[in-house]
Protein backbone atom coordinates (compact mmCIF):
# COMPACT_ATOMS: atom_id res chain seq x y z
CA UNK A 1 0.00 0.00 0.00
CA UNK A 2 1.62 3.48 -0.89
CA UNK A 3 2.01 5.84 1.48
CA UNK A 4 1.61 9.61 1.35
CA UNK A 5 4.27 11.69 3.20
CA UNK A 6 2.70 14.38 4.48
CA UNK A 7 4.06 17.58 5.48
CA UNK A 8 4.68 19.09 9.16
CA UNK A 9 1.45 21.36 9.24
CA UNK A 10 -0.45 18.91 6.96
CA UNK A 11 0.28 16.15 10.14
CA UNK A 12 -0.30 19.05 12.26
CA UNK A 13 -3.97 19.23 11.16
CA UNK A 14 -5.43 15.40 11.15
CA UNK A 15 -3.25 15.22 14.51
CA UNK A 16 -5.59 18.33 15.75
CA UNK A 17 -8.94 17.88 14.94
CA UNK A 18 -11.41 20.85 15.91
CA UNK A 19 -12.86 21.09 19.67
CA UNK A 20 -16.50 20.24 19.49
CA UNK A 21 -18.30 22.94 21.13
CA UNK A 22 -15.10 25.36 21.14
CA UNK A 23 -16.69 27.62 18.36
CA UNK A 24 -20.05 27.06 16.32
CA UNK A 25 -18.05 27.05 13.43
CA UNK A 26 -14.34 26.43 12.36
CA UNK A 27 -13.52 28.05 8.71
CA UNK A 28 -9.85 28.17 7.42
CA UNK A 29 -7.92 31.09 5.59
CA UNK A 30 -5.11 29.77 3.31
CA UNK A 31 -2.76 31.85 2.50
CA UNK A 32 -0.19 30.92 -0.47
CA UNK A 33 2.61 30.64 2.11
CA UNK A 34 3.34 32.00 5.63
CA UNK A 35 6.58 33.66 5.53
CA UNK A 36 4.69 36.62 3.76
CA UNK A 37 4.10 39.62 5.51
CA UNK A 38 1.36 40.99 2.77
CA UNK A 39 -0.93 37.21 4.18
CA UNK A 40 0.11 38.23 7.49
CA UNK A 41 -2.08 41.03 7.88
CA UNK A 42 -4.98 38.93 6.25
CA UNK A 43 -3.95 36.72 9.26
CA UNK A 44 -4.52 39.76 11.62
CA UNK A 45 -8.25 40.04 9.82
CA UNK A 46 -8.80 36.77 10.18
CA UNK A 47 -8.49 36.85 13.83
CA UNK A 48 -10.35 40.12 14.50
CA UNK A 49 -13.54 38.85 12.67
CA UNK A 50 -13.00 36.01 14.76
CA UNK A 51 -12.37 37.74 18.21
CA UNK A 52 -15.74 40.22 17.28
CA UNK A 53 -17.89 36.81 16.57
CA UNK A 54 -17.84 36.55 20.01
CA UNK A 55 -16.76 32.64 19.92
CA UNK A 56 -18.90 32.27 17.05
CA UNK A 57 -16.16 31.85 14.52
CA UNK A 58 -12.70 30.16 14.98
CA UNK A 59 -10.23 31.28 12.06
CA UNK A 60 -8.10 28.80 11.17
CA UNK A 61 -5.00 30.23 9.34
CA UNK A 62 -2.84 27.48 7.74
CA UNK A 63 -0.76 27.01 4.98
CA UNK A 64 2.72 26.18 3.18
CA UNK A 65 5.81 27.70 5.35
CA UNK A 66 6.72 28.87 1.86
CA UNK A 67 5.61 29.03 -1.43
CA UNK A 68 4.95 25.74 -1.95
CA UNK A 69 1.96 24.86 -4.53
CA UNK A 70 1.62 20.60 -4.13
CA UNK A 71 1.64 21.75 -0.09
CA UNK A 72 -1.16 24.01 -0.44
CA UNK A 73 -2.92 21.45 -2.48
CA UNK A 74 -2.29 18.69 0.24
CA UNK A 75 -3.20 21.34 3.45
CA UNK A 76 -6.38 22.27 1.66
CA UNK A 77 -7.28 18.21 0.75
CA UNK A 78 -6.84 17.66 4.66
CA UNK A 79 -8.93 20.29 5.78
CA UNK A 80 -11.81 18.75 3.61
CA UNK A 81 -11.01 15.26 5.44
CA UNK A 82 -11.49 17.06 8.84
CA UNK A 83 -14.80 18.52 7.50
CA UNK A 84 -14.04 21.70 8.90
CA UNK A 85 -17.16 24.20 8.29
CA UNK A 86 -15.39 26.28 5.35
CA UNK A 87 -12.30 26.74 3.44
CA UNK A 88 -10.93 30.48 2.22
CA UNK A 89 -8.15 29.89 0.14
CA UNK A 90 -5.92 31.97 -1.98
CA UNK A 91 -4.97 29.60 -4.81
CA UNK A 92 -0.95 29.62 -5.69
CA UNK A 93 -1.92 27.22 -8.54
CA UNK A 94 -5.83 27.82 -9.74
CA UNK A 95 -6.14 24.25 -11.45
CA UNK A 96 -4.63 22.73 -8.79
CA UNK A 97 -6.65 24.20 -6.27
CA UNK A 98 -9.57 23.83 -8.10
CA UNK A 99 -9.17 19.66 -8.43
CA UNK A 100 -8.55 19.72 -4.71
CA UNK A 101 -12.04 21.87 -4.38
CA UNK A 102 -14.19 19.54 -6.19
CA UNK A 103 -13.83 17.46 -2.84
CA UNK A 104 -15.18 19.87 -0.86
CA UNK A 105 -18.06 20.64 -3.10
CA UNK A 106 -19.04 17.03 -2.92
CA UNK A 107 -18.84 16.75 1.14
CA UNK A 108 -21.04 20.16 1.52
CA UNK A 109 -18.50 22.52 2.38
CA UNK A 110 -18.47 26.06 1.12
CA UNK A 111 -15.45 27.17 0.13
CA UNK A 112 -14.29 30.75 -1.25
CA UNK A 113 -11.24 32.27 -2.62
CA UNK A 114 -9.45 35.30 -1.66
CA UNK A 115 -6.39 37.21 -3.48
CA UNK A 116 -6.19 35.17 -6.04
CA UNK A 117 -9.37 33.09 -7.95
CA UNK A 118 -9.74 29.96 -9.61
CA UNK A 119 -9.71 30.48 -13.24
CA UNK A 120 -13.10 31.43 -15.04
CA UNK A 121 -14.28 27.65 -16.16
CA UNK A 122 -13.50 26.58 -12.40
CA UNK A 123 -15.43 29.60 -10.64
CA UNK A 124 -18.61 27.25 -9.64
CA UNK A 125 -16.53 25.07 -7.30
CA UNK A 126 -16.05 28.22 -4.89
CA UNK A 127 -19.25 30.43 -3.57
CA UNK A 128 -17.50 33.62 -4.53
CA UNK A 129 -14.25 35.52 -4.43
CA UNK A 130 -13.07 38.23 -2.41
CA UNK A 131 -10.06 40.68 -2.86
CA UNK A 132 -8.96 43.10 -5.39
CA UNK A 133 -9.94 43.00 -9.03
CA UNK A 134 -6.40 41.90 -9.96
CA UNK A 135 -6.63 43.51 -13.45
CA UNK A 136 -7.06 46.87 -12.16
CA UNK A 137 -3.85 46.16 -10.02
CA UNK A 138 -2.10 45.87 -13.64
CA UNK A 139 -3.81 48.84 -15.19
CA UNK A 140 -3.20 51.46 -12.03
CA UNK A 141 0.78 50.42 -12.42
CA UNK A 142 0.90 51.05 -16.19
CA UNK A 143 -0.84 54.31 -15.37
CA UNK A 144 2.20 55.44 -13.53
CA UNK A 145 4.64 54.05 -15.62
CA UNK A 146 3.01 56.08 -18.76
CA UNK A 147 2.73 59.07 -17.05
CA UNK A 148 6.26 59.13 -16.09
CA UNK A 149 7.43 57.47 -19.42
CA UNK A 150 5.06 58.70 -22.09
CA UNK A 151 6.95 57.84 -24.87
CA UNK A 152 7.30 54.37 -23.64
CA UNK A 153 10.80 52.30 -23.62
CA UNK A 154 11.95 49.21 -22.76
CA UNK A 155 10.31 47.21 -19.59
CA UNK A 156 10.85 44.56 -17.58
CA UNK A 157 8.04 42.94 -16.12
CA UNK A 158 8.31 40.58 -12.92
CA UNK A 159 5.52 38.34 -11.83
CA UNK A 160 5.05 35.81 -9.14
CA UNK A 161 3.70 31.91 -9.63
CA UNK A 162 3.47 31.16 -13.01
CA UNK A 163 -0.16 29.34 -12.45
CA UNK A 164 -1.55 32.14 -9.76
CA UNK A 165 -4.50 33.81 -11.71
CA UNK A 166 -3.96 37.21 -9.77
CA UNK A 167 -0.71 37.42 -10.99
CA UNK A 168 -1.57 36.87 -14.48
CA UNK A 169 -4.86 39.02 -14.21
CA UNK A 170 -2.14 41.80 -13.15
CA UNK A 171 0.26 41.26 -16.12
CA UNK A 172 -2.73 41.25 -18.32
CA UNK A 173 -4.01 44.74 -17.10
CA UNK A 174 -0.17 46.11 -17.70
CA UNK A 175 -0.01 45.09 -20.89
CA UNK A 176 -3.57 45.95 -21.94
CA UNK A 177 -3.17 49.44 -20.86
CA UNK A 178 0.42 50.05 -22.23
CA UNK A 179 -0.01 48.51 -25.65
CA UNK A 180 -3.40 50.41 -25.52
CA UNK A 181 -5.16 46.85 -27.10
CA UNK A 182 -7.29 44.26 -25.58
CA UNK A 183 -5.80 41.20 -24.86
CA UNK A 184 -8.51 38.03 -25.01
CA UNK A 185 -7.00 36.20 -21.89
CA UNK A 186 -4.52 36.74 -19.23
CA UNK A 187 -1.71 36.68 -19.01
CA UNK A 188 -1.79 39.06 -22.27
CA UNK A 189 0.55 39.84 -25.56
CA UNK A 190 3.79 40.28 -24.71
CA UNK A 191 5.06 44.04 -25.53
CA UNK A 192 7.18 44.41 -28.63
CA UNK A 193 7.11 47.51 -30.01
CA UNK A 194 3.24 48.74 -29.31
CA UNK A 195 2.83 52.25 -28.18
CA UNK A 196 6.39 52.31 -27.98
CA UNK A 197 6.91 49.86 -25.39
CA UNK A 198 9.67 46.88 -25.58
CA UNK A 199 9.99 44.23 -23.30
CA UNK A 200 13.13 43.04 -22.81
CA UNK A 201 15.07 39.05 -22.95
CA UNK A 202 14.21 37.27 -19.86
CA UNK A 203 11.06 38.91 -18.53
CA UNK A 204 8.59 37.95 -17.65
CA UNK A 205 10.49 37.22 -14.20
CA UNK A 206 8.99 34.60 -12.41
CA UNK A 207 9.44 34.78 -8.69
CA UNK A 208 7.44 32.10 -6.80
CA UNK A 209 6.96 34.72 -4.23
CA UNK A 210 10.21 34.10 -3.42
CA UNK A 211 12.05 37.90 -2.28
CA UNK A 212 15.14 36.47 -2.27
CA UNK A 213 14.75 35.10 -5.56
CA UNK A 214 12.71 37.98 -6.72
CA UNK A 215 15.60 40.61 -5.40
CA UNK A 216 18.59 38.97 -7.13
CA UNK A 217 16.66 38.68 -10.39
CA UNK A 218 16.40 42.53 -10.01
CA UNK A 219 19.93 42.83 -9.48
CA UNK A 220 20.57 40.59 -12.84
CA UNK A 221 18.64 42.74 -14.82
CA UNK A 222 19.19 45.87 -13.95
CA UNK A 223 22.96 45.04 -14.34
CA UNK A 224 22.35 43.55 -17.72
CA UNK A 225 20.11 46.07 -19.26
CA UNK A 226 21.64 49.64 -18.29
CA UNK A 227 18.96 51.85 -20.00
CA UNK A 228 16.31 49.74 -19.01
CA UNK A 229 13.78 52.35 -18.62
CA UNK A 230 10.77 50.60 -16.39
CA UNK A 231 10.63 47.89 -13.96
CA UNK A 232 7.28 46.97 -12.79
CA UNK A 233 6.89 44.11 -10.29
CA UNK A 234 3.22 42.47 -9.79
CA UNK A 235 3.52 41.73 -6.04
CA UNK A 236 5.53 43.01 -2.95
CA UNK A 237 8.33 40.09 -3.10
CA UNK A 238 10.31 42.17 -4.44
CA UNK A 239 10.55 44.66 -1.82
CA UNK A 240 9.73 43.24 1.98
CA UNK A 241 13.45 41.89 2.16
CA UNK A 242 14.01 45.81 2.58
CA UNK A 243 17.75 45.66 3.46
CA UNK A 244 18.40 43.59 0.65
CA UNK A 245 15.70 45.90 -1.72
CA UNK A 246 17.86 48.79 -0.60
CA UNK A 247 21.55 47.71 -1.33
CA UNK A 248 19.92 46.60 -5.15
CA UNK A 249 18.15 50.28 -5.67
CA UNK A 250 20.80 52.64 -4.19
CA UNK A 251 23.07 52.10 -6.86
CA UNK A 252 20.68 53.31 -9.45
CA UNK A 253 19.71 56.32 -6.95
CA UNK A 254 20.71 59.07 -9.45
CA UNK A 255 18.74 57.24 -12.03
CA UNK A 256 15.91 56.97 -9.78
CA UNK A 257 15.64 60.65 -9.08
CA UNK A 258 15.94 61.72 -12.70
CA UNK A 259 12.95 59.07 -13.59
CA UNK A 260 15.32 57.75 -16.73
CA UNK A 261 14.93 54.53 -14.04
CA UNK A 262 11.06 54.11 -13.58
CA UNK A 263 10.12 51.41 -10.44
CA UNK A 264 6.20 50.79 -9.87
CA UNK A 265 5.67 47.49 -7.64
CA UNK A 266 2.50 46.53 -6.17
CA UNK A 267 1.71 46.25 -2.66
CA UNK A 268 1.90 49.06 0.06
CA UNK A 269 3.15 47.41 3.18
CA UNK A 270 5.08 49.53 5.80
CA UNK A 271 8.67 48.90 4.20
CA UNK A 272 7.22 49.39 0.93
CA UNK A 273 6.08 52.95 1.60
CA UNK A 274 9.60 53.75 3.63
CA UNK A 275 10.99 52.86 0.47
CA UNK A 276 8.95 55.33 -1.85
CA UNK A 277 9.27 57.70 0.38
CA UNK A 278 13.18 57.48 0.60
CA UNK A 279 12.83 57.98 -3.37
CA UNK A 280 13.48 53.96 -3.98
CA UNK A 281 10.29 53.45 -6.19
CA UNK A 282 7.77 55.94 -7.77
CA UNK A 283 4.92 54.04 -7.34
CA UNK A 284 2.65 51.72 -5.38
CA UNK A 285 -0.55 50.09 -6.20
CA UNK A 286 -1.53 48.79 -2.66
CA UNK A 287 -4.07 46.18 -1.62
CA UNK A 288 -6.33 45.25 1.45
CA UNK A 289 -5.22 42.42 2.96
CA UNK A 290 -6.77 42.86 6.66
CA UNK A 291 -9.66 43.49 4.49
CA UNK A 292 -9.93 39.96 2.55
CA UNK A 293 -9.08 37.94 5.73
CA UNK A 294 -11.88 39.77 7.97
CA UNK A 295 -14.37 39.49 5.52
CA UNK A 296 -13.72 36.32 4.52
CA UNK A 297 -14.82 35.19 7.95
CA UNK A 298 -18.21 36.57 7.70
CA UNK A 299 -18.67 35.64 4.57
CA UNK A 300 -18.53 31.88 4.99
CA UNK A 301 -20.16 32.06 8.48
CA UNK A 302 -23.33 33.34 5.57
CA UNK A 303 -22.60 30.54 3.30
CA UNK A 304 -22.48 27.68 6.72
CA UNK A 305 -26.27 29.46 7.28
CA UNK A 306 -27.80 29.37 3.81
CA UNK A 307 -27.47 33.03 2.99
CA UNK A 308 -27.11 34.31 -0.43
CA UNK A 309 -23.40 36.30 -1.22
CA UNK A 310 -22.30 38.63 -4.05
CA UNK A 311 -19.93 37.48 -6.16
CA UNK A 312 -17.16 38.63 -6.66
CA UNK A 313 -16.75 41.46 -4.10
CA UNK A 314 -13.96 43.85 -4.25
CA UNK A 315 -12.16 45.61 -1.83
CA UNK A 316 -10.13 48.23 -3.24
CA UNK A 317 -6.82 49.58 -4.30
CA UNK A 318 -4.78 52.38 -3.18
CA UNK A 319 -2.53 54.16 -5.50
CA UNK A 320 0.73 55.91 -4.35
CA UNK A 321 3.00 58.15 -5.49
CA UNK A 322 6.15 59.98 -3.96
CA UNK A 323 3.23 63.38 -4.46
CA UNK A 324 0.65 61.61 -2.11
CA UNK A 325 2.56 59.01 0.08
CA UNK A 326 1.41 60.67 3.10
CA UNK A 327 -2.05 60.38 2.52
CA UNK A 328 -2.51 57.85 -0.13
CA UNK A 329 -3.72 54.55 2.36
CA UNK A 330 -7.29 53.90 2.99
CA UNK A 331 -8.21 53.45 6.63
CA UNK A 332 -8.04 49.90 6.69
CA UNK A 333 -4.35 49.63 5.88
Amino acid sequence: MKRLMLSAAAAALLAAPAVAGAQDYTFALVPKAMNNPFFDLARDGCMKAAEESGGEIECEYIGPSEHTEAEQVQIVQDLIARGVDGIAVSPSNAPAIANALKAAKASGIPTMTWDADLLAEDQELRSTYVGTKNYDIGVNLAKIAQELKPEGGSICLQTGGAAADNHNQRLQGIRDTLSGENSDSAPGERLSGQNGWTEVDGCPLITDDDSTKAVQQLADILGKFQDLDVYISTGAFTQWSDNAYRQVMEKYKDKLESQDLVMVVADTLPMQMDQLKDGLSHGQVGQRPFDMGYQSMFIMKDLVEGKEVEDPIFTGLDVCTQDNADSCLGSSN
